[in-house]
């Protein structure tokens, strides 16, 4: 799934090309994921932002866009070699350009909402703070785990402490600070630590656009270049690069975990 760094790489992308364009006419497949996405039709689009791994699309009007791009989503203008196929679940056609919304599994998400009015998108709602501002700060992030006892890994990935970092770049995190992922009890050198290793992979990743596997593409359909980086993501029995001890992968919360039993004890 795309997480903050693909997000940020679609946005810089897609934001010189749609600030400031009118939205002609919008179509959308009919599906539970999509709310008065219609309403999107005929409205100017003041600017485009980010928050955790949402796009938001400021619309005159007093409305908002939002969009998710979900585990397979990707936005691709109608240009070039670039042809609408069966999965193409959404189009916007622009003053002068038109846009594609593909999404093969159907997890995006598209809706019009009043602007900030985010009762609909619990998720959006609940997020913590973004972890590339000023807000996110390492007190606050201490003094968030010290209110939770589930384990450091899964509170990460439910965006409360803060926004935008998934599965990659919660194992990356979690390895640079030598935190156990199961970790309940995480004290204030523990939490600084981390603080600042969130903000490095993020930071990182931004610069080489991304992680790609498989489904992620930026608007241009290139391909992340942050793969080739990771050190503990994906990385299970490779030699961790700290102490050669071969990385472990582990199921916690649902979710595939890869970290070193040596460096990360605890």
């Amino acid at each position: 799934m795309p997480e903050l760094p693909e997000v940020e790489s679609v946005r810089r992308q897609l934001a010189p090309r749609l600030e400031g364009r009118t939205i002609l006419a919008v179509h959308a497949e009919p599906q539970r994921r999509f709310v008065a996405v219609e309403d999107a039709a005929g409205r100017r689009v003041a600017a485009l932002h980010r928050r955790g791994k949402f796009l938001l699309a400021s619309l005159d009007g007093g409305l908002e866009l939002v969009l998710h791009l979900g585990m397979t989503g990707m936005l691709r203008f109608r240009e070039g070699d670039w042809e609408p196929d069966a999965y193409v679940r959404a189009t916007l056609t622009l003053d002068d350009a038109v846009l594609d919304f593909r999404d093969v599994r159907r997890f995006g998400r598209l809706a019009v909402v009043a602007a900030g009015d985010y009762a609909a998108i619990p998720t959006l709602a609940q997020l913590g703070p973004e972890p590339l501002s000023s807000a996110f700060t390492a007190e606050g992030l201490h003094a968030a785990l010290t209110r939770t006892r589930m384990p450091i890994k899964p509170f990460l990935l439910s965006q409360r402490p803060v926004a935008g970092v998934g599965n990659i770049y919660a194992d990356e995190a979690l390895w640079r600070a030598r935190i156990n992922p199961r970790a309940r009890r995480v004290g204030r050198e523990r939490a600084t630590r981390l603080h600042a290793a969130i903000r490095e992979v993020l930071v990182d990743a931004v610069e080489r656009e991304g992680t790609t596997f498989r489904d992620y593409q930026m608007v241009n359909g290139a391909s992340g270049r942050n793969a080739d980086f990771l050190v503990a993501y994906g990385q299970q029995g490779r030699a961790c690069p700290r102490c050669g001890r071969a990385l472990t992968r582990v199921v916690l919360a649902g979710r595939g975990t890869t970290y070193c039993t040596r460096c990360q004890q605890r």
